[in-house]
């Protein structure tokens, strides 16, 4: 106890705005009914809701991360933060699928950015040997927005009306806003690596791999996640609020997953762990095919499919990380911004694909598409496995 460091109060600032982040980016996910049925538009357009926001961010991170990359990085979080808040004002207000899409789209731009940039500042805040625990406290925001935010969003959604999660995420991450101005230090400004340095990280085979693991094998739970409200309602049979609350189970699950999976990791490595997560997520999704019939086998489902998604989370993180110091040392600050990208690039692909599913009247198969790209993403992985057998 006495080894233990307090850590700088402005961390938990920077937690509360990736929970309102978290909020954001999934909650259109419980009320894809609602926004569908206002706007009068199909299922897999209102989707693209969720798809477009994770194309966007994945295209944005790193190019919005490089740009900022000689900016006070209290002013540049203060600014992701504004812009953030305009976004989800916008969407709050949004009377058409246009106006909600430039909302969402404003809001991707901020995100990926905030936790590029916001993970360095805490590191730096915790000082040396402290800084993987500033980061995970700062990314439980993340985690805790699945576990919370998003079910208890989406039952004020269905309830109230889908405007109102964005207008409490606004409230939220005004209150950000006005901590992080007041409490967050104002960090020296170091000089970046040189832009030749950073962009050699997209050379690398490596690194490249190592994001098309993570795009497909944390995309696949999106194939069916994104349409997870239409899929309890139309085929499981359960009412919105029930459908509203069951999602409370995933975010409980993927809590205590990406504990387990962190775990996991340390203990077996990522290579290792990966694999082991991505066979069980395989056969997961093969048993919701199944288990979406029957409401008792649909609500067990939830929660073991909800701890595989993310258990993966930790080893993927660690992996781009181990092959970024051993490959890129110069760009590991970029390559953490490629790892967010690559993250959100498999939502979008995942979104993609259970949406093409859901436009011909296939929504009961969106697991499948789950069950492809899970499998592929062990292709890279065991080239990776192969060829840096001193990273695992």
């Amino acid at each position: 106890m006495a080894n233990q460091v307090r850590l700088h109060p402005s961390i938990y600032v920077l937690s509360l705005t990736a929970f309102a982040i978290g909020v954001a980016e999934f909650i259109v996910v419980g009320v894809l009914n609602s926004i569908a049925s206002d706007f009068d538009i199909s299922l897999d357009k209102a989707g693209s809701l969720v798809g477009l926001y994770a194309l966007a961010l994945a295209i944005g991170t790193p190019v919005v991360t490089l740009l900022l990359a000689r900016f006070n990085k209290k002013s540049v979080l203060l600014a992701l933060i504004a812009i953030f808040s305009l976004g989800n004002l916008i969407s709050a207000i949004a009377t058409s699928y246009e106006l909600l899409l430039i909302g969402r789209l404003l809001t991707a731009v901020a995100h990926g950015s905030y936790f590029a940039i916001g993970a360095t500042v805490a590191a730096t805040l915790a000082g040396k040997g402290h800084e993987s625990r500033a980061i995970a406290l700062m990314f439980a925001g993340l985690t805790l927005a699945m576990v919370i935010g998003v079910p208890l969003g989406s039952f004020i959604g269905n309830f109230a009306g889908w405007q109102w999660p964005f207008v409490v995420v606004f409230v939220i991450a005004a209150i950000s806003l006005v901590a992080t101005a007041a409490m967050l230090p104002k960090p020296d400004i170091l000089p970046p690596a040189s832009l030749s340095k950073q962009l050699s990280a997209l050379k690398n085979p490596n690194i490249l791999a190592m994001m098309g693991v993570t795009s497909l094998g944390f995309g696949a739970t999106f194939t069916a996640f994104t349409y997870i409200t239409p899929i309890m309602t139309q085929i499981s049979d359960f009412t919105e609020q029930t459908a509203s609350m069951l999602l409370l189970i995933f975010g409980a699950a993927t809590f205590i997953g990406n504990l387990a999976g962190g775990n996991a990791a340390a203990r077996f490595g990522w290579h290792k762990t990966l694999l082991g997560v991505f066979i069980a997520l395989a056969l997961a999704l093969s048993f919701l095919l199944f288990a979406m019939h029957q409401q008792w086998l649909m609500v067990a489902t939830l929660f073991i499919w909800g701890m595989l998604a993310f258990a993966i989370s930790p080893s993927l993180q660690a992996g781009m990380l181990s092959i970024a110091e051993t490959y890129t040392p110069k760009a590991v600050g970029f390559t953490s911004a490629l790892n967010i990208s690559a993250f959100n690039l498999g939502i979008a692909l995942g979104e993609s694909a259970g949406g093409r599913l859901v436009s011909i009247g296939e929504i009961a198969l969106t697991p499948a598409a789950g069950v492809v790209m899970v499998m592929l993403a062990i292709v890279p992985l065991y080239y990776l496995t192969v060829t840096n057998r001193k990273t695992t």
